[in-house]
């Protein structure tokens, strides 16, 4: 069976601390509860959560959604994004089967990345690693007035912004991702053909603007 990694790259810095941080966990679980009810992205979608504070963590594995089990999550540090990045690249190398002449491997992975602030790392460095491993759809999603959308479209050309973090914007986005996750599984499962930008995913709610 051919699988659709998804990973979330998720900013736990200390600004994220309070309602930002809570607004993420329930979106999650909002998230896996929905997807569940979906046999197309039950059958395909596998998650995995890396975290970013002074240290990046996986803090879930790429994991069915049916054992999926969510873990609690803190927001404290600082904001170590270069190192989510070079994570990404490891867990992108290990956890996704590539297509050999014997088989096909995975689809493309999905990557949303959710940050609310400036990294205090060597971004640049984690970003050069992922680029030469990772060929899959990547968007970013820079979150209230401090998130620096530039440094996000230096990673993708897909990226978008909300210009609240509070609970309900938060919860938009991550309805606006399961969306996303429902409607690749299901064009794999129907057609074979993967998603390259965002003009082939549901259209985002008003909370979320195209950074261009």
């Amino acid at each position: 069976m051919r699988r659709l990694p998804v990973y979330l790259l998720l900013d736990t810095s200390g600004s994220m601390t309070g309602e930002p941080i809570e607004a993420v966990k329930n979106g999650v679980q909002m998230m896996l509860h929905s997807l569940r009810q979906m046999p197309q992205a039950l059958e395909t979608a596998y998650i995995s959560i890396i975290t970013f504070d002074t240290d990046a963590k996986q803090i879930i594995p790429l994991t069915d959604l049916a054992s999926f089990q969510m873990v609690d999550i803190k927001a404290s540090g600082v904001t170590s994004f270069g190192g989510a990045l070079a994570l990404l690249a490891d867990k992108v190398q290990t956890e996704v089967s590539k297509t050999t002449l014997e088989q096909k491997g995975d689809w493309k992975p999905m990557t949303f990345i959710m940050t609310d602030g400036v990294p205090t790392d060597d971004w640049q460095a984690g970003l050069n690693k992922l680029k030469a491993v990772y060929n899959g759809f990547l968007v970013g999603c820079a979150v209230g007035g401090s998130a620096d959308s530039s440094i996000l479209k230096q990673i993708t050309n897909e990226v978008v912004s909300l210009q609240n973090a509070d609970s309900e914007s938060i919860a938009q986005f991550f309805k606006w991702v399961t969306a996303s996750i429902s409607t690749t599984s299901t064009k794999l499962e129907e057609s074979g053909k993967e998603v390259f930008g965002l003009d082939q995913l549901p259209p985002p709610p008003s909370e979320l603007t195209f950074v261009s």
